[in-house]
Formats: structure tokens, C-alpha cells, sequence
């Protein structure tokens, strides 16, 4: 008895040692990440660098936690190759899209409203706010590699394949989008074909689901539960904040038959279109 007791509170005591080192080195890598960003932003003076970024600090942190923070191996590749997919595909996707276009109107906008004090106050609202999301998207990444009891059995095998289908989902919707806008003809026009006959915003459900999945995958230790925190901030803010809201009023704008679109198109979870 008094063996077991103590295995349990050195094993509790080790957990939680080693769930608190994996939350630190996120945060150090996150931060350092986000700080050279937001200097190179300074110099090059466009902030839509951090778009790109966003995908590849995800990709680098998942990395770096499975290689120096002591958990089980399997999970931990298996998180690593899972985040590090998603996040380079998207920031390779944003990389091609935005560079040489200049800086997203998102920036400019608030680049207008704090005039000269942009660089220095854009290091809390734009790097640093991302970074912050970042640490807290990826807190079943952080979870999955602290806990060292092994992991990798059916619920990650659930989560992998929510995985596959939110990023097929988020992949083959900006694959059609891309296709969509390099034709002349469709200049003004709404993308309502595909996955987008379906939700108008069929990479921003696939964004949710991906990371749904891999809260599943971390959540498969126990402690991982508490990672599902990520999941949900993620779906909040592409549904309610950064998202769909922000995307929209600009489209509606800028989009011809963008309001009957929006009358028989599921704004987010797909469905089959209305009939109008």
C-alpha cells in the first residue's frame, strides 16, 4: 500500500513536471517566433507576413515539443506530423497567394488608424495577439506530449480520421477558390460551385475540424481533455471573430449575387444548398 501510494504521487508529481515543461517551451517557441516576425514586419513594413507565419509557428512549435519535451514517442510523432502538415500546406498556400500583392487590407486598416505608432503597437495587437492564440489553439498539442502514458490507440484513431476530413475539406476548398479566381471571366463573381455549393466557407469549417481532430488524438491520455480548450477558441474565432464575420462584410461589398448566395448557402457546416 504504502509503495503503491507513493508510486502514484511521484507518477502524479512527474505528470504534472513534465505537462508544465511542455506548456513552457510552447510558449518560449511562440513567443520567439512572433517576435522575429514582427521585427522582419518592421523592416519589410507589411504585416501580412504573419498570415504565413501563423501556419508555420504551429508546424515549428509541434516539432519542437516533440523533440525536447520527455512523453510517449508515438503520440507525439503523431501530433507533430499531423500540426506540421496542416500548418506548412497552409502557410506554403499563403505564401504563394500573398506575396507580392502587398499588405492585406486588414493590416492597412489598422496601419491607417495608428499611423506612426503601427510598428511598435502592432507587436501587441496583430503579433502578439496571434501568438497568444497560437499557445492556446495548440494546447492539445502541448497536452498530447506532456503526458508520457502511452496514447496512440482507437480515439486517436477516430481523431486522425476527423483530421483527413477537415483538412481535405480546408486543402481542396482553397485548391477550388485558387482555380476559381486565376480565370478572367469570374472577376466580381461568387465561387458557388464544389465544396462551396455546400458552406461558404468550406476551409474555415475544415480549419475547425482538423484541429477537432487532434484535440481528440491529445485528448486520448485523459489529461488531454482539458486541450479541447484549442479546438473550441479556434471555432469561436473563425466563426465568430476573425472568421466568417470579418470575410463576409467584406464580400458582401465586393461580390456580385453575394446576397443569394448567402440565402441558400450554410454559412459554415455543410449542407446541400437551399432552393431559393
Amino acid at each position: 500500500m504504502p509503495c503503491r501510494d507513493t508510486c502514484l504521487a511521484y507518477l502524479f508529481h512527474y505528470q504534472g513536471e513534465n505537462m508544465g515543461n511542455s506548456m513552457l517551451i510552447a510558449a518560449i517557441t511562440i513567443a520567439i517566433i512572433m517576435v522575429s516576425t514582427w521585427l522582419l514586419s518592421v523592416i519589410i513594413k507589411n504585416a501580412s507576413i504573419v498570415d504565413i507565419v501563423w501556419g508555420a509557428g504551429f508546424a515549428i512549435t509541434s516539432w519542437v515539443l516533440a523533440l525536447t519535451v520527455d512523453g510517449d514517442s508515438g503520440r507525439q510523432v503523431l501530433l507533430a506530423i499531423m500540426v506540421g502538415l496542416w500548418g506548412t500546406r497552409l502557410a506554403v498556400y499563403l505564401a504563394k497567394r500573398n506575396i507580392g500583392h502587398g499588405e492585406d487590407w486588414r493590416y492597412k486598416a489598422m496601419r491607417k488608424k495608428a499611423g506612426k505608432k503601427f510598428p511598435f503597437s502592432s507587436l501587441i495587437t496583430v503579433f502578439g495577439l496571434q501568438g497568444v492564440l497560437m499557445w492556446v489553439v495548440s494546447l492539445p498539442v502541448q497536452f498530447g506530449n506532456g503526458d508520457s502514458s502511452p496514447g496512440v490507440g482507437p480515439l486517436a484513431v477516430i481523431g486522425i480520421m476527423v483530421w483527413l476530413v477537415g483538412l481535405s475539406f480546408e486543402a481542396i476548398g482553397d485548391l477550388q477558390l485558387s482555380r476559381f479566381k486565376k480565370n478572367p471571366a469570374n472577376a466580381g463573381k461568387v465561387m458557388d460551385t464544389g465544396l462551396w455549393s455546400l458552406t461558404r466557407h468550406p476551409n474555415y469549417f475544415g480549419d475547425a475540424l482538423l484541429w477537432w481532430g487532434i484535440g481528440i488524438v491529445g485528448a486520448e491520455t485523459g489529461s488531454g481533455v482539458i486541450g479541447f480548450v484549442g479546438p473550441l477558441v479556434m471555432t469561436f474565432f473563425l466563426l465568430r471573430v476573425s472568421g466568417v464575420p470579418m470575410l463576409e462584410r467584406s464580400l458582401s461589398k465586393r461580390r456580385e449575387g453575394y446576397a443569394e448566395y448567402v440565402a441558400r448557402t450554410s454559412p459554415f457546416f455543410p449542407r446541400p444548398p437551399k432552393k431559393i
